[in-house]
């Protein structure tokens, strides 16, 4: 049997090479280098032409997602500054006083601060009352006729965030009619574009918000719009540019583009059609407006900008209805990453076939002292089958693995325990190994564990939070029906009614007990919506009164307790709850030095306060506690942050809600900022010192609330 399948062995392979070692040796040191090298390279060069491809997509990828959380954020600023003007103490102030003037002043400050391009005010029938781009002559020619398109102006009222819309020119010369220049944009004929027979775009795509404007009872009394407009904002667009392409970001003299579109039309851009002039008015390719505007998909691939071909993402802009109004875009030149790949596929090209030239070489060369000893060896083993039982290799010129063989032929025993001996380490720290990776694992989960655990916590304290607001407001409706019936008991009794006075007085104060909780929870659930009564407070006193109400915190510490309180002033604001936020920011303070240090409260009068430079108290609370780093100071004042363990991060976010309230701010630094050399940090406190309101209900904001 064996005889017959090495005779067909024979038939299939060429007698020169089944005779020969040195013949099989030279076959098999250049069939590699002639058959399997090319393939290699074919293979590679395929693949590496590939995967420079993916890499570019990836990185427009990342540069999309960037610029795209960047226009969002300026999206939710939009919302967010519309509705902290309209909720602003500084608003409703000149508003209850009917000063115009006052409030035209307001907008145009809020609407600079800001970088709104409009910010308007109307009562809720559509009048314009005032705003940003008016004088007050034409303020007040407004109040006395409805302004035009007031009916698609006051379609939505949104309080908590903006969103896009595409108006008609009409439209938008009804909000701002010093923007008309800006919308006219006149079409350029673009290359691929989809056909069109228009020649002049002059609609316009804007961040718009719009929230109601409540005053002391809660009622709306008027609605406030701002937005920010897209067309020809340069500055907005360069911004994203710098942001997803800062100098020198890109290599070998590419450059980034981003763009803003809407539809398919070119509204700012930073791409060129010349040296200097911008492609404003150019539309994109038919292929990328069917697949982006059309299907709703992000475009990842090379497209034709304008005048060349660039590493580009599309993604399409929906409005508050979720129609596709635009396109985000960024994207970097090509040319220079193209050059780039065929320079390199070309340099790893030329390195095998010089390698492949030099192996073929050595091979040839080193075949020699290959063959040379293993038939030195062949004729041994013959005359060991012969008989000659002391027949040994013999020194040989070798000194490689094979010349090792030769040598060591008659210690193979010795080597084999040799190596059982090795394998049997490399078992065991290969044993080790895995028990190590074993460990790492569990410690990984382990903290994976722990942060599910802390997003389960967020996402319960967000719950609660509304599942309070909602409670707090169906229990509000009983109080009224119980405080109404002990009214009409009184009345209905006369003067019977004082043979029970003290069972009723006893309902009244379960009753305003009732409130206070009602109150607590809606001041928690909602910080920012709801205020107390507005006293003339004495700061010094209230910052007394706090420190005593934490005096058993202070005792457990070497806290030193110094005061600068020079303030004569008094502030505008109600006295329980600069006593909550005092209280709040003390706790914090103390809870920053556990081993001891020194707490400074300063007070004293101001008239440069941040925002419009009115009359105010300011108030610090220092420690000599670590201070805050950028982080913190970045997420300080948002819901639900905080750096204890035992914390819910809600009170400095209440505690600004109510400062704000009242026209007044919060912001916490650290020492060294302000000029001093100690560590620690500052909370600054700023609060108006303004004429106070009447309050429009002896019964205080919760009957207010209730009516």
């Amino acid at each position: 049997m064996k005889r017959r399948l090495a005779e067909e062995g024979k038939l299939l392979a060429p007698r020169w090479l089944t005779h020969s070692i040195r013949n099989k040796l030279l076959a098999m040191a250049l069939l590699p280098l002639l058959v399997v090298l090319p393939l290699l390279v074919g293979a590679l060069v395929l693949w590496g032409n590939a995967a420079y491809d993916r890499l570019l997509i990836t990185k427009v990828r990342s540069d999309l997602a960037v610029a795209r959380g960047y226009f969002e954020q300026v999206l939710a600023e939009v919302g967010y500054g519309t509705n902290a003007v309209a909720g602003s103490y500084a608003l409703q102030l000149p508003l209850q006083r009917r000063d115009l003037a006052a409030v035209q002043a307001l907008l145009e400050r809020e609407s600079q601060r800001l970088g709104f391009d409009f910010i308007n005010l109307y009562r809720l029938d559509g009048q314009l009352i005032a705003a940003d781009w008016l004088r007050p002559a034409q303020a007040n020619a407004g109040l006395r006729a409805p302004a035009k398109g007031a009916g698609a102006i006051h379609a939505r009222i949104s309080t908590d965030h903006a969103s896009l819309a595409r108006l008609a020119p009409g439209d938008l010369l009804a909000l701002a009619p010093h923007l008309a220049a800006r919308i006219q944009i006149p079409l350029i004929r673009t290359r691929s574009a989809a056909p069109h027979d228009r020649d002049l775009e002059d609609r316009a795509l804007i961040m718009l918000a719009t929230t109601p404007v409540r005053d002391a009872n809660g009622s709306i009394v008027a609605l406030l719009r701002g937005g920010v407009l897209l067309n020809q904002n340069l500055p907005f667009i360069d911004h994203i540019n710098r942001i997803v392409y800062p100098e020198g970001s890109l290599p070998f003299g590419s450059h980034g583009t981003a763009t803003l579109f809407m539809d398919d039309v070119r509204i700012t851009t930073n791409v060129r059609l010349f040296r200097d002039e911008r492609a404003i008015g150019t539309r994109v390719s038919q292929a990328v407006r069917e697949a982006v505007l059309t299907h709703g998909q992000t475009w990842l691939d090379r497209a034709f900008v304008v005048n060349d071909w660039y590493v580009s993402a599309y993604e399409p802009l929906l409005d508050a209805a979720g129609e596709r109004v635009g396109m985000l875009y960024v994207g970097y030149l090509e040319q220079p990453f193209r050059y780039v790949k065929y320079g390199m596929l070309a340099l790893i090209v030329g390195i095998f076939l010089v390698v492949m030239l030099l192996a073929a070489l050595f091979s040839l060369r080193w075949a020699r002292s290959i063959f040379r000893p293993l038939e030195q060896m062949n004729q041994t083993m013959q005359r060991v089958e012969e008989g000659d039982t002391g027949a040994r290799v013999g020194p040989v010129a070798a000194r490689d693995e094979i010349g090792a063989l030769a040598r060591h032929l008659d210690e193979l025993l010795d080597v084999i325990d040799d190596k059982a001996r090795a394998l049997q380490r490399w078992a065991e720290e290969l044993d080790a190994k895995v028990i190590e990776r074993t460990t790492e694992l569990a410690r990984s989960n382990a903290s994976l564990l722990q942060a599910q655990q802390q997003l389960v916590k967020s996402e319960k304290l967000a719950a609660i939070g509304q599942l309070t607001a909602s409670v707090a407001h169906e229990i509000n409706n009983p109080i009224a029906v119980i405080q109404g019936n002990l009214d009409l008991m009184r009345e209905t009794l006369g003067p019977r009614a004082t043979d029970v006075q003290g069972e009723l007085d006893l309902l009244d104060q379960q009753v305003e007990r009732m409130r206070l909780i009602i109150t607590q929870l809606l001041q928690y659930a909602r910080p920012t919506e709801y205020a107390g009564y507005v006293d003339a407070v004495e700061v010094n006193e209230v910052l007394e009164n706090s420190l005593v109400l934490v005096a058993h915190l202070l005792a457990r510490t070497r806290i030193e307790v110094r005061r600068e309180l020079q303030a004569t002033a008094r502030a505008g604001i109600n006295r329980q709850e600069l006593q909550q936020v005092v209280i709040n920011l003390l706790i914090n303070a103390i809870q920053a030095m556990p081993e001891g240090g020194t707490l400074r409260l300063r007070t004293r009068d101001r008239r440069d306060l941040p925002g419009d430079g009115r009359a105010g108290v300011l108030l610090e609370i220092s420690d000599s506690g670590p201070g805050l780093s950028e982080r913190v100071k970045e997420r300080l004042f948002r819901p639900f942050f905080t750096t204890k363990n035992d914390g819910n991060g809600l009170g400095l976010w209440i505690s600004v809600g109510l400062v704000e309230r009242y026209g007044g701010s919060i912001e916490g630094v650290n020492k060294r900022e302000l000029g001093e050399e100690s560590t620690g940090a500052t909370f600054r406190v700023w609060l108006l010192t303004e004429p106070l309101a009447p309050a429009a209900d002896s019964s205080g904001p919760m009957e207010a609330r209730r009516a």
